[in-house]
């Protein structure tokens, strides 16, 4: 395994581990926290341990890549890498090796971990010898994890227990992002209340869509986040868009890279006339907010992405294994009116078009917003600036 290449320089202010297994949603919202960062003035290392993306965008963050890991299919149980191999001792090692090292070159005042430990338990084989030796390093960092707002449900025994230890062992602080006026972090992991004292709600982390220029267009915008399990939603939208109002109307669909080239081109193949089917594109905030309407899987970020745009919408929230986040933000967003949701158990032509009619008859968002707060990038930066300021005390 290649090492990898070290950022030049002394101290950074944020070390910044992110870990995308399966989609690439965390890396995306780990990505727009560090463009606000480094807005803010703080010098950020973004250590990423998933496979790349190439549209991935940093601003002034430096990217250090790490051997690429994720899991093999939709349980979650198998760690592979970029080829589909085992991640064996060996590759463990050397991952664990390339992060001590990056730590001790960077020095950061804050060492940030994206869902440690409250998920990516998969990684602790590397990151809890990197916390340990976080907490040994004098000045030693403010050790802070970087939580979104809903959970996956804990049922294996004693994994509440560990989550709890390891956090009061090792952090600082919890950054929370989202708003208890939606979802309180309690609804998807009820002893938070343990933790209170080192809880910080930050609010949603969206990126903005650009306003639109005139008015919406006619476009119905199909995305599929990461692509690794675009396949049953693309093929129901090409199927119900003829048994929808919107009929006429131009269908754009974007798949992200985890469907590999020969699925992605069998799709693009069989699509008829009207239909459009590309990858994934970086202009796909000014694409949504000049939609008609936007049918998408209900990720954090294509779902936060959408309500601030403004555009009409229908998600389908993952619900394979135990995944039961993207189901309950979903259902909360549709008791306040925002979205229209058809659950994965239900997806197919008939029910997708009745979704898209109920979507367009929908009447406009009301003039007061939607009731909770969407800066979350900027206030994370805010929080890690102020700490990147303070020394911590030793303990």
């Amino acid at each position: 395994m290649t090492a990898p290449e070290f950022p030049l320089g002394g101290r950074c202010d944020v070390l910044f581990y992110v870990q995308h297994l399966l989609g690439v949603g965390h890396l995306r919202r780990a990505a727009v926290i560090a463009r606000a960062l480094d807005r803010a003035g703080l010098t950020v290392v973004f250590a990423s341990g998933g496979l790349p993306d190439p549209n991935l965008a940093l601003g002034g963050a430096r990217l250090v890549q790490l051997a690429p890991a994720r899991v093999r299919d939709e349980s979650f149980a198998q760690l592979v890498d970029a080829e589909g191999r085992d991640v064996g001792e060996a590759c463990r090692a050397e991952r664990r090796f390339h992060l001590l090292q990056l730590l001790q070159h960077c020095g950061p005042r804050v060492l940030l971990t994206e869902m440690f430990p409250f998920g990516r338990r998969q990684m602790r084989f590397e990151l809890l010898p990197l916390l340990q030796a976080a907490r040994k390093m004098r000045p030693r960092p403010w050790i802070v994890s970087s939580l979104r707002d809903v959970l996956t449900t804990h049922k294996t025994p004693g994994k509440t227990e560990w989550i709890l230890e390891t956090f009061t062992r090792f952090y600082d602080l919890v950054l929370v992002h989202g708003d208890p006026a939606l979802i309180p972090l309690e609804r998807s992991f009820p002893r938070a209340g343990e933790i209170a004292g080192r809880l910080r709600y930050t609010g949603y982390v969206v990126e903005h869509a650009p306003p639109p220029s005139g008015a919406r267009g006619t476009e119905v915008l199909v995305s599929t986040g990461g692509g690794a399990v675009a396949r049953p939603l693309v093929e129901a939208a090409v199927q119900a868009r003829a048994l929808t109002p919107l009929a006429a109307a131009p269908w754009r669909i974007l798949i992200g890279h985890g469907m590999d080239e020969a699925g992605f081109a069998a799709l693009r193949a069989a699509a008829p006339p009207g239909v459009t089917i590309e990858r994934s594109r970086p202009d796909f905030l000014a694409l949504l907010a000049r939609a008609a309407l936007s049918i998408s899987q209900a990720g954090y970020n294509t779902t936060l992405e959408v309500l601030a745009a403004g555009t009409p919408a229908i998600v389908v929230p993952f619900a394979a294994g135990s995944e039961t986040e993207q189901a309950l933000r979903a259902q909360l967003l549709a008791e306040r009116g925002l979205l229209t949701v058809v659950p994965e158990a239900e997806l197919s032509p008939r029910r997708l078009a009745e979704a898209v009619s109920a979507a367009v008859a929908r009447p406009s968002r009301p003039s007061g917003g939607i009731g909770f707060d969407l800066n979350g990038a900027e206030k994370t930066a805010d929080l890690l600036r102020e700490l990147a300021a303070t020394a911590i005390v030793p303990s």
